[in-house]
């Protein structure tokens, strides 16, 4: 069994108001390691001033090596607008970065809305010359998006470089369901993986990886993964189809797979930390997971109640 040690809310956007007015969340929380400091990513929510919309912007925190005490905040999104009518016009959520030989690359989840369904997604690469205050499109199309066999909602890419080869775990939608004609569609999404030589050109068989629990209706969101020894760990996201939103235990918990070749995932949901008791800020929903190590240590963050609407904690791995 794994051991954690939950540390609770670690950066709440109640306690660190945000830099620019109407600028809320902290979603998706994905980190890089430096010399004295961890920075972590961030997805904001903010109303476009141009329809009242929401729109995701990607911010940054610096927090100490223990994530106990904020350092820095970005003052700006770390990346610009997209292009009008472009696969992430409305936003990035979430963004990976990885350091790789001398290069600092991070693959985003673009979402733009969608007509008579809410919304589709597609992953696009970015790159930073700036050590990461800033990032830069590699063009204003996606690496990764919907094919013949991953109709809808490509996203939620998460990548190591392993092996000589750059790994990706990432969703894609199998489709949209409609209970009755009174509610709006909801989506359903599976993960799978795929490899690619340098990064942009991947290889995928377009297969979910990992077994439902819930039914084939089960949403699986946000892979992260880790080595350690030789075996693989990986923790994402899941939730029912239907009433997610609403408090009545169908909304995102975490989940766990673990693989000893990358292609064969067994799972087994209980070596995850449990939610928080009843009032705390995971009692009602722990999502959107991210793996990491920092001074000989696994951590674990996480966005609770509300899709992240307070902030997001931290988990440390017992080893």
């Amino acid at each position: 069994m794994l051991t954690w040690r939950k540390q609770g809310l670690i950066f709440s956007v109640n306690n660190n108001p945000p830099l620019r007015e109407g600028v809320g969340f902290a979603q998706s929380p994905q980190t890089l390691e430096f010399d004295d400091f961890i920075r972590i990513y961030f997805s904001t929510r903010e109303r476009d001033p141009g329809n009242g919309k929401f729109v995701s912007r990607v911010c940054f925190v610096d927090m100490d090596k223990s994530l106990r005490t904020v350092l820095k905040r970005g003052a700006e999104p770390v990346i610009g607008h997209a292009e009008l009518g472009a696969f992430d016009e409305h936003g990035i959520f979430p963004m990976n970065v990885l350091r790789h030989q001398d290069r600092l690359l991070a693959w985003t989840t673009g979402w733009n809305r969608r007509v008579s369904v809410s919304v589709d997604t597609a992953i696009g690469l970015a790159e930073s010359f700036d050590n990461g205050a800033t990032f830069i499109r590699h063009g204003s199309g996606p690496v990764l998006a919907a094919s013949q066999y991953e109709p809808c909602l490509v996203g939620d890419g998460f990548v190591q470089h392993l092996n000589g080869l750059f790994h990706m775990w990432y969703i894609f939608g199998t489709g949209w369901k409609q209970r009755d004609n009174k509610t709006p569609p909801d989506r359903i999404y599976k993960i799978a993986h795929a490899t690619s030589d340098d990064g942009i050109n991947w290889q995928r068989n377009s297969q979910p990886i990992i077994p439902d629990v819930l039914g084939v209706d089960e949403c699986q969101a946000l892979p992260t993964v880790i080595q350690i020894g030789n075996r693989y760990h990986m923790i994402f996201c899941f939730r029912e189809c239907f009433d997610f939103r609403t408090g009545t235990g169908k909304g995102y918990r975490l989940g766990y797979a673990s693989s000893d070749d990358l292609i064969h995932w067994q799972r087994d949901d209980a070596q995850v930390p449990l939610p928080g008791a009843p009032g705390e800020w995971d009692s009602e929903m722990q999502c959107y997971p991210h793996l990491f190590r920092s001074n000989g240590k696994v951590w674990l963050l996480y966005n609770g109640n509300a899709f992240g609407k307070e902030g997001f904690g931290a988990a440390e791995l017992l080893l």
